[in-house]
């Protein structure tokens, strides 16, 4: 299978968030005033209101050789705890350069879903567990210990790179529940050689961007029931509404294994549930997928249509 095809259902959120860190800890800084400067942040000024981009204020090159949590601004929302599935928008910059590196806030503010939990990286535990919701925390590190030795190229950040992380922790994440409506609703599999070749979308209507999930089980198989903290392998198809030929698909090669918990949110909530051997086909609208950001062949805002067939869950 291409690397394409394997990469396609991954969730997209910042590899700081998904890579396995080598860090062995971090130290704490104190609460700030509402400006963001203090010692832990090395003279950095941070400015603006949590849901809005943050104002950063240089203070030259960022030094440091550790990792260092601030409270900027501390919210009066509930603690977050072990388990909670947090919203938070986030904001990267350069420290060595000085310069934004990431923001969900270009995405129109889409916040990401963060997991809060001991096993974080400790560039993201203390700034996570512990603090509460309406918080603007920032973190000062290295390269290194944000992204592994390699650093974040596609970032733009090199490996010797310092740099400011500010997380906005929004509200806790309610998880969506697949709307399970009958296969009228649904584009037909066209099949070949019986192997999914396709998506017909005859006499169904352009799907609006705030649908609900949709999920129709086409066949159910008779094994045990997927969950969100499992590992599957599937053979998928996938193809936005009309579209002259699937976007990705499995079916010629080899099906695909992936943690639930690394794939988009239409994939892991809209599988949830569904028994091992069952086929599946899945109407994820955009804000389940990828958003306003354009993909390969799938324009940004598009709803992701997808035959899914559970070979085996672990």
């Amino acid at each position: 299978m291409s690397r394409r095809l394997r990469r396609l259902p991954l969730l997209l959120v910042p590899a700081l968030l998904a890579t396995s860190l080598a860090a062995c800890g971090s130290d704490s800084g104190g609460a700030s005033d509402s400006s963001g400067s203090d010692d832990a942040l090395h003279g950095i000024v941070i400015t603006g209101d949590i849901g809005s981009a943050p104002e950063v204020e240089w203070n030259g090159e960022l030094e440091t050789d550790e990792t260092e949590t601030t409270v900027v601004t501390e919210g009066d929302g509930d603690e977050v705890v072990e388990g909670d599935q947090v919203q938070a928008n986030l904001w990267v910059g350069n420290g060595t350069t000085q310069e934004q590196a990431y923001s969900t806030y270009d995405e129109g503010g889409t916040a990401e879903t963060v997991r809060a939990s001991e096993d974080l990286s400790p560039v993201f535990k203390e700034a996570v567990l512990g603090q509460t919701l309406g918080s603007r925390v920032a973190v000062t590190t290295t390269a290194a210990e944000a992204f592994g030795e390699a650093g974040n190229p596609n970032m733009g950040i090199g490996n010797k790179d310092t740099v400011l992380i500010i997380v906005d922790l929004m509200e806790i994440y309610e998880p969506p529940t697949p709307k399970d409506v009958p296969a009228s609703e649904m584009p037909k599999v066209v099949e070949e050689k019986g192997k999914p070749v396709g998506l017909d979308f005859t006499g169904l209507p352009e799907p609006k961007a705030d649908d609900d999930l949709k999920r129709t089980v086409i066949e159910e198989g008779d094994g045990e029931e997927v969950t969100t903290e499992m590992t599957i392998k599937v053979n998928y198809l996938g193809s936005t509404y009309k579209a002259k030929e699937p976007f990705d698909e499995s079916y010629s090669a080899e099906p695909v294994e992936f943690a639930l918990t690394g794939v988009v949110q239409g994939w892991t909530y809209g599988l949830e549930g569904v028994k091992v051997g069952s086929r599946v086909l899945l109407a994820i609208p955009p804000a389940l997928g990828y958003g306003a950001t354009e993909q390969e062949n799938i324009p940004a805002n598009s709803t992701l249509y997808f035959v899914v067939d559970v070979i085996s869950a672990k």
